[in-house]
């Protein structure tokens, strides 16, 4: 499933914790797709902590606690709860318990969360009601260290398998903050955005998580030319790493944005790497747009927004700038549909339908 709807229905469960229809959820997947961010992003969306625990770094006795006498009663034992479990009193009575990298924890502990996950308790504690249950893993040909799950514990989840989607990922990105060139590569080059080849099993390779490393790199060493390749290499492999330097090079051919965005006749390139450049630096800009509080740096948002969809109109290719205006409104919002000139962009494409 994309993660556009796995967080329709991961914020459904997390309600669901609070009027006892929640359903614990198992996400699978390969490494670096994101399973980990998407659990954080529930946290974030309703403000509440996220307890995340490495299964696959316990013991049993980590979940279990550890028994100690009674003073009162010497025949008798109790069980020191641990603190990193959910508490009311301690973390509020709503979040989020997450156990990750359950597929690589050894069956003793798997036993061990059993209970916890069916039953949310372990012996005497017991999960505050408030408090969502997800699991993420691994598959086991993902080459990673993965246990077979045993029946009973699969049996405790609700499955889903977490799918790469290249316009969820570019809705992320602009969120947050990844670099234009980088958007504008995988738009280019979209089979790129997870390329992992288990059965080589590479040290370095394309994924959503990969790519964000990749962003960090062309921050650190941009002006530094004589190692950026490399550490772009070191990112997200070899080849890609070399696609990556050699399209973000070509962007120097670019036509001046300014004049795009001041409404100035300006011809679309003829690359049609130029083009997805070109499209994902607009859709930048305008995200900078929304969100300037300095009035009297730029023109008015709307403004803005206008001579973008004037610009989508030119693009020889309609698709072109359907991605483009497309990528615009998931980042700046239904805002877009009061600015006159998208009736006009709308009448343009003719039957090309607009998609969300």
């Amino acid at each position: 499933m994309r993660p556009a709807l796995l967080n329709t229905v991961l914020d459904k469960e997390f309600i669901g914790a609070q009027n006892g229809s929640h359903t614990p959820v198992m996400l699978w997947g390969p490494p670096g797709v994101g399973k980990s961010d998407l659990i954080a992003q529930i946290g974030q969306r309703h403000d509440v902590p996220v307890i995340d625990i490495r299964l696959s770094q316990m013991e049993p006795s980590d979940l279990r606690g550890i028994p100690f006498r009674d003073e009162k009663n010497d025949h008798k034992v109790e069980w020191a709860i641990p603190s990193m479990l959910p508490d009311a009193e301690a973390h509020g009575i709503q979040g989020i318990l997450f156990l990750d990298e359950i597929t690589s924890a050894v069956p003793s502990v798997s036993a061990a969360a059993y209970q916890l996950i069916l039953d949310r308790r372990l012996g005497e504690y017991q999960v505050p009601n408030g408090w969502a249950i997800f699991a993420a893993g691994n598959r086991q040909g993902d080459r990673g260290v993965t246990y077979t799950m045993p029946s009973p514990l699969a049996n405790r989840f609700s499955h889903y398998e977490v799918d790469v989607n290249l316009d969820d990922w570019v809705a992320w990105a602009y969120q947050n903050d990844i670099s234009e060139k980088i958007i504008a590569f995988l738009r280019f080059r979209p089979e790129l955005l997870f390329d992992f080849d288990p059965a080589h099993n590479p040290v370095a390779f394309p994924s959503p998580r990969s790519w964000q490393f990749a962003n960090n790199a062309l921050l650190k060493f941009t002006n530094s030319p004589q190692v950026l390749l490399g550490t772009l290499q070191a990112c997200v492999g070899p080849a890609a790493g070399i696609e990556l330097k050699a399209f973000i090079d070509s962007m120097d051919q670019m036509p001046d944005l300014d004049d795009i965005l001041n409404g100035e006749d300006v011809k679309t390139p003829k690359e049609i790497d130029l083009q997805y450049a070109v499209a994902s630096a607009l859709v930048g800009r305008a995200i900078r747009a929304k969100n300037s509080n300095d009035i009297n740096s730029i023109p008015d948002a709307a403004i803005i927004y206008g001579h973008i969809l004037n610009y989508a109109k030119a693009f020889r290719q309609k698709e072109m700038g359907v991605m483009l205006v497309s990528d615009m409104l998931r980042a700046v919002g239904d805002e877009l549909f009061s600015v006159p000139e998208f009736a006009q962009w709308a009448s343009s494409i003719g039957d090309i339908m607009l998609y969300d």
